[in-house]
């Protein structure tokens, strides 16, 4: 834990009882604040209660003698609509902030060198964020990993020598977050999200923005109109900046070229230099571009922070990924299985198409999202055979129909049968099992991971199967 002593002896109110919210009021207290919390959910109340966190309905305290009211990130600030806490708080000119804020602050006042990597963008975060830690451990540190990919943020080990921080920030914590100033930016890509919380998409982008604003180093990719737009106001102000694309070659600037990611810059005399080349080919969890632009932020990263460049190359070669994104795992002769579960809509589910040249047998489906799977036209060629799971299988076999020749499997079950089967018959040199739904999960698993979780469970059930890393 890290003790919010920025708070000694002022009185916070807290609303959000969640993991985040309790881990919050603890650290606050730890700090010697005086913190009064609430939750709208009775359960959260009792469990918060438990933990010895005094719970007391905020509507109807005194507002006047609070110092600040700290928001858990679920908790709309402004769209919809502000939550009850807000204009209580607005009334009385009390500041409103998140547990990332409370961690800046800490950092600020023990140990402002300490390195701290804030992670954002509207995809590849987790992987980023994930992949940056890896590389600081290879590299020697001791790596604390947390914010929105999972352990709160004050719930990580206090500040101390030889110790970095890599945290993932969504927009909802970067919005409550007004000190936010980490060693190192990165923000990776702006596409339409969270809009129901944000209102539009220049209010999203200037939100997540501000994550890079008074980064001591920017990396920004620069693939969207939005990138492109806050990078050029990060060179403007002559700071410090690395950019990314995996679209173009960049005369400054990390670029996607074939298996390789290359850093060039410019020289005294103007002339362009290659001053890094990684070489990702044989890498299957940094599989595709956009796993390219996740991997080149993540080592402007870790070169920003001291690690030597033959220490991320063994680093990168080691990195596992993560569950339920283009997750190796295993294979069964030549067969590869691939859990892509948390492709919930069709954008995802092309990142992970486009990773392989062909020999795909795609396992898809669910609760559709909005257009379908039509968007992926272009890479039905790639397509050995489609295998259709869930509510949307009527609709997306009207759309593969005559394109891609698919079986309507019903359940994950029937489908990995089928799948493995006939990749095995394959004459393709390497097929490959994917599971990439295109689809929220919620017609037939609770969540995406309940669902990669039942995909890996089939896999590993399948003889002749070797688990990823045990080859």
């Amino acid at each position: 834990m890290i003790p919010v002593t920025s708070f000694a002896g002022k009185r916070v109110a807290l609303f959000g009882l969640g993991g985040s919210g309790l881990a919050t009021a603890e650290a606050l207290v730890a700090g010697g604040a005086e913190v009064v919390a609430y939750d709208d959910g009775e359960t959260a109340r009792v469990a918060a209660t438990a933990r010895g966190i005094t719970v007391e309905d905020l509507r109807g305290i005194a507002w006047d003698e609070v110092d600040a009211l700290v928001l858990s990130p679920g908790v709309p600030l402004t769209h919809p609509e502000p939550h009850w806490t807000v204009p209580l708080a607005r009334a009385a000119e009390v500041e409103i902030i998140g547990d990332v804020e409370l961690f800046c602050r800490e950092r600020a006042k023990l140990m402002p060198d300490v390195p701290f990597i804030a992670v954002t963008g509207t995809n590849g975060k987790s992987t980023t964020t994930a992949l940056t830690a890896h590389l600081l451990k290879v590299g020697g540190l001791d790596v604390q990993t947390g914010g929105n990919i999972g352990t709160p943020v004050l719930a990580l080990e206090p500040f101390s020598a030889g110790r970095a921080y890599v945290i993932e920030c969504s927009s909802f914590q970067i919005d409550l977050a007004p000190s936010l100033a980490p060693s190192v930016g990165i923000l990776l890509n702006i596409t339409p999200d969270h809009l129901d919380r944000h209102g539009t998409m220049a209010n999203y982008a200037a939100i997540k923005e501000r994550l890079i604003s008074a980064s001591a180093l920017a990396v920004i990719g620069v693939d969207d109109d939005f990138c492109r737009a806050i990078a050029c106001r990060r060179v403007a102000l002559a700071r410090p900046l690395q950019t990314i694309s995996v679209e173009r070659i960049l005369e400054e600037g990390w670029s996607w070229e074939p298996h390789c990611i290359t850093l060039r810059a410019a020289g005294p005399d103007g002339s362009t230099a290659v001053e890094a080349r990684i070489d990702l080919s044989g890498i299957g969890s940094l599989r595709g571009a956009h796993n390219a632009q996740n991997a080149a932020a993540a080592v402007a990263a870790a070169m920003a922070t001291g690690v030597d460049l033959g220490v991320i190359r063994t680093g990168l070669a080691s990195f596992p990924g993560l569950a339920h994104r283009m997750e190796q795992v295993g294979r069964a002769g030549k067969v590869l299985f691939v859990n892509d579960s948390k492709a919930t809509n069709a954008d995802a589910t092309e990142k992970a198409l486009s990773a392989f040249d062909g020999g795909i047998h795609w396992i898809v489906g669910g609760k559709a999202k909005e257009g379908g799977i039509a968007p992926l036209a272009p890479f039905f060629p790639r397509i050995a055979r489609a295998y259709l799971i869930g509510a949307s299988s009527d609709e997306f076999a009207a759309t593969l129909e005559g394109k891609v020749p698919y079986e309507q499997c019903g359940t994950l079950e029937v489908a990995v049968a089928r799948a493995a089967e006939e990749a095995a018959a394959s004459a393709h040199a390497e097929p490959v099992v994917l599971l990439s739904p295109a689809c929220a999960s919620y017609d037939q698993f609770r969540n995406f991971e309940v669902r990669g979780d039942r995909f890996r469970d089939l896999v590993l059930g399948l003889p002749g199967l070797v688990p990823f890393g045990k080859e």
